[in-house]
């Protein structure tokens, strides 16, 4: 499979029950290899590399990489929300409000055809 075909379908996410931010092991299970491969690698380049620039590398994957969602995605509307969510709360947030707002709006459609006097129950069933 194309690697961006994989992320987009998949997607890179931090892990959550990783060591420290849980980086490695989000590109572990990325690439469907062992943690511990990801982990001795970055601990490799850490000391080959004078720790500071791969301090700084995990520190900007960390921040750009979302974490991984809690339930996994049934839909494309789920995978969508949860990218709305995790880019912007805010966003997220009023979409469920406008959504409600237009269930509850239905809603009070339904129950003003329903209890209108000139609704006759007789005739419908």
């Amino acid at each position: 499979m194309n690697l961006f075909n994989k992320l987009n379908n998949e997607g890179l996410f931090r892990a959550r029950d990783g060591l420290f931010l849980g980086v490695c092991k989000g590109v572990a299970k990325f690439f469907d290899i062992p943690v511990i491969w990801v982990r001795a690698a970055v601990l490799f380049f850490f000391v080959i590399s004078g720790f500071f620039p791969l301090f700084v590398i995990y520190f900007i994957a960390a921040f750009f990489m979302k974490p991984e969602p809690v339930i996994p995605f049934y839909t494309d509307d789920d995978r969508e929300f949860y990218d709305t969510y995790v880019n912007s709360r805010h966003a997220a947030l009023s979409r469920l409000k406008n959504t409600f707002n237009k269930l509850d709006r239905r809603i009070q459609r339904i129950e003003d055809v329903v209890t209108r006097r000139e609704f006759d129950w007789d005739r419908k069933i």
